[in-house]
């Protein structure tokens, strides 16, 4: 049986944030940063000469980031070019050329637009392994849209766990934002079916779809998606518009591999990245957009339901070194 469950609290009634995006992401990359400016530091001390060397030792400082290897390898060798022609020859060179590199590969994947929707409701899938965040992305998601005065319907389609449905009623109230379920174990598509139904006779402008992040074989997980794709597209034609892949930022290099099973079999169109404020290793990003070659859309930051924030290249960059530019 399909029901329908209303929450209360309006996002919008909270204050808003007094700290900008750029400040908030700059706190949000303190341990990164921290990590990146203090081993570049000791790469170029005591007035060292710019040369192949320094570049060497900067090698681990970016993988040390959690660049990962084969960004690391691009981004260097762009540079090496540089230094061989003499055109970075001293610490501040090296930064601003290192920072020109990591946006470089940022705005390639951000220039990905998303799909233009005409009419609604907008339909987001939203797919990851379990324990990444995905259902808590979801909610800070929700609020996100909700402060912007648009009407957000949450589905539970991750029938597959209990505790998923339950979640997503808790963000349900926090945000106020109807959310359409069903039993434990029931058919996700159905009830993707049913939310899309709704969503359409009310004029709903988001429908934002929580789905398993795990079955019982990854087979079973991938046909599931599929049948869920399917049916949205039946239901609303060209959806889903969005399906964003939740991975968490502190899983670094390891992520990547769940990534790209979710990225070549459920179409995965962008990136939210969850708990980038747990790690050191925020670099993760730049592997991703080079890796995937898919933009971050949102990134976690904290544990409250406004820390989700859209994603900006410029801010990021910018974060990692201090200042910005």
């Amino acid at each position: 049986m399909i029901q329908t469950v209303f929450g209360g609290a309006d996002p919008r009634e909270d204050k808003p944030q007094k700290k900008s995006f750029f400040d908030r992401m700059k706190q949000a990359v303190t341990r990164t940063r921290e990590n990146l400016a203090s081993r570049i530091d000791d790469v170029i001390s005591l007035g060292r000469q710019i040369d192949r060397g320094t570049l060497d030792d900067l090698e681990a400082t970016l993988l040390g980031a959690d660049l990962g290897t084969a960004t690391t390898r691009d981004v260097l060798a762009n540079m090496r070019e540089k230094v061989d022609r003499k055109q970075i020859d001293n610490a501040d060179e090296l930064k601003r050329v290192l920072k020109e590199e990591l946006l470089a590969i940022l705005t390639k994947a951000a220039e990905r637009p998303a799909v233009r929707v005409d009419g609604v409701p907008e339909v987001i899938l939203v797919v990851g392994v379990n324990g990444t965040g995905k259902t808590t992305s979801i909610g800070k998601l929700a609020f996100t849209l909700r402060a912007q005065d648009k009407s957000v319907m949450l589905c539970a389609a991750d029938t597959f766990r209990a505790a998923a449905i339950e979640q997503l009623e808790i963000w349900g109230e926090r945000t106020g934002t109807e959310v359409v379920k069903t039993k434990p174990g029931g058919d996700p598509s159905a009830v993707l079916f049913d939310a899309l139904q709704s969503a359409k006779a009310r004029k709903t402008d988001f429908v934002l779809v929580d789905t398993a992040g795990r079955l019982h074989t990854k087979s079973n997980l991938m046909a599931e998606l599929e049948k869920m794709r399917r049916t949205a597209g039946r239901v609303i034609p060209g959806a889903p518009h969005e399906t964003l892949l939740v991975m968490d930022a502190t899983t670094g290099q390891n992520g990547l591999q769940q990534a790209r099973m979710f990225t070549e079999s459920a179409g995965v169109t962008g990136i939210v990245l969850s708990k980038l404020d747990g790690t050191a290793k925020g670099g993760i990003v730049v592997a991703i957009s080079r890796e995937l070659g898919l933009p971050v859309r949102y990134v976690g930051v904290g544990e409250k339901p406004g820390d989700l924030l859209p994603f900006n290249p410029t801010d990021f960059v910018d974060s990692l070194f201090g200042q910005a530019s």
